[in-house]
């Protein structure tokens, strides 16, 4: 018995953390880097496909926030408080640094290569999925 409780619960451990990695967005553009703290999960820009302006690097100007609208893109951490509840990592935000806006969020693995991230406002149905996939 006391068996069976150790591999159900190293099982769930492993399920709870199989979106930790990188991941490359649906543009080849980017790639997120996705990592726990304590019980939650976040993500960062761990790559750009250009990540400098003129030599520069590019910074967050599209933040509403004219305090940070100085951080550079490259690091930045855009996914925020997920937890993991039931196959699913939910609660969480993700910011556009495209557009400066910051929604509610959710994540799922399709497969253990594909991740599948739904942002939007007020209630999931209004939002929009993208499909990112493992960096190898």
């Amino acid at each position: 018995m006391l068996l069976f409780v150790a591999v159900s619960f190293s099982a769930f451990a492993q399920n709870k953390d199989a979106i930790v990695g990188k991941w490359l967005n649906p543009s080849g553009e980017g790639q997120i880097e996705i990592y726990k703290k304590g019980d939650k999960f976040y993500g960062k820009l761990a790559w750009i496909k250009e990540p400098n302006i003129n030599g520069k690097p590019k910074l967050d100007v599209k933040n509403p926030n004219e305090n940070l609208q100085k951080r550079a893109l490259l690091n930045l951490e855009i996914l925020k408080d997920f937890k993991y509840d039931d196959g699913k990592w939910t609660d969480g935000t993700i910011y556009d640094p495209k557009s400066g806006k910051t929604y509610s969020c959710n994540m799922t693995l399709k497969s253990a290569d594909v991740l599948n991230i739904r942002g939007y406002v007020g209630i999931s149905l209004l939002g929009r999925s993208e499909t990112f996939r493992r960096v190898k």
